[in-house]
């Protein structure tokens, strides 16, 4: 149950911070420098762990019922499980919209700009995605089981890949349906999506960057439903941690090939959730949100420090 009141003024916040950003922030197109994206991080984590007060202690107001103290805590710990989950598993989709600003050439003072209309878009799929979802999982239960089967291929996957394959520009399915359906044209023209009517290149790399939020959202949302089958608490914990990705973008940029051990972490998390989906469904395995939660952090802290005592060994070219 959900209290619309407290759904509009959410998403008040989310439209007025989105309006900062475009149009006080980031009025003019520049280069955003570790310090400024350090700030905006932190910032945005912030706003995650004072929204995870809230929930603790007013988490009646989202929901229009009263709860006891232990509910409340419960509520609260979901909602960080979810977007720590969240943000963790958005570093491989950092890594991949990374290759695609390199791969088609972007100059870094439009990175911004494209990652703002990237997360705008998302935030709309996202609430269509997390909602669906939701109403299916109540009705069929069974279908928890079915992700953790492809959260669990998924992890494995990431380990089996090197993490930082090359992108065919010029044969990528979105430029292919764009070029094929639409007037593009064949230089960039600044900062502009369009230019005399037709689609300009950086509008392309847009398209290119929704396509693989939503590739990509076919494991994240899943596994935040594993912590919870909740949609307010997967749905918030969503946008807050989208929301910053756009800093933790900037930050991770410049030193992505040196955590390049968080590739591997984020499979063995993506199994780790898998298998506690499997569990819960078939063998009714529970997991408490607490230990979800520290698993999530471990596995985040172990790879970064993993990363930092060994070096990325180097593949021999053929």
């Amino acid at each position: 149950m959900m209290n619309n009141l407290f759904f509009i003024v959410f998403m008040v916040f989310v439209v007025v911070m989105l309006g900062l950003d475009l149009f006080v922030f980031h009025k003019k197109d520049h280069v955003v420098g570790v310090k400024e994206a350090a700030m905006q991080t932190g910032m945005w984590i912030a706003l995650a762990l004072g929204f995870a007060a809230l929930l603790y202690f007013h988490a009646e107001w989202v929901h229009g019922v009263e709860m006891s103290a232990g509910e409340k805590h419960e509520i609260a710990s979901q909602f960080l499980a979810g977007y720590f989950l969240e943000e963790s598993l958005s570093i491989d989709n950092i890594f991949v919209m990374i290759m695609i600003f390199v791969s088609f050439g972007i100059k870094k003072e439009y990175y911004h700009r494209v990652l703002f209309w990237g997360i705008f878009g998302a935030i709309v799929l996202r609430f269509v995605f997390i909602f669906a979802l939701g109403a299916l999982v109540t009705k069929f239960s069974w279908l928890l089981a079915v992700f953790g089967v492809v959260l669990v291929y998924s992890g494995v996957k990431m380990f089996r890949d090197e993490g930082d394959e090359q992108i065919d520009t010029a044969n990528h399915p979105v430029v292919r349906f764009a070029s094929k359906h639409f007037p593009v044209t064949k230089e960039s023209h600044g900062h502009d999506f369009f230019h005399a009517g037709k689609m300009t290149p950086l509008f392309i790399v847009l398209l290119v960057i929704e396509f693989s939020d939503i590739i990509f959202a076919v494991d994240s949302i899943p596994a935040v439903f594993s912590v919870t089958t909740d949609p307010i608490i997967v749905y918030t914990s969503n946008i807050f941690a989208i929301m910053g990705l756009r800093s933790l973008f900037f930050l991770l940029s410049d030193v992505a090939d040196r955590f390049w051990m968080l590739h591997y972490g984020l499979g063995a998390l993506l199994c780790f959730i898998g298998v506690k989906m499997i569990g819960g469904e078939f063998f009714d395995w529970h997991i408490s949100t607490g230990v979800s939660l520290a698993v999530i952090l471990g596995i985040l802290v172990v790879s970064i420090l993993l990363s930092m005592m060994i070096k990325k060994p180097v593949r021999n070219e053929k």
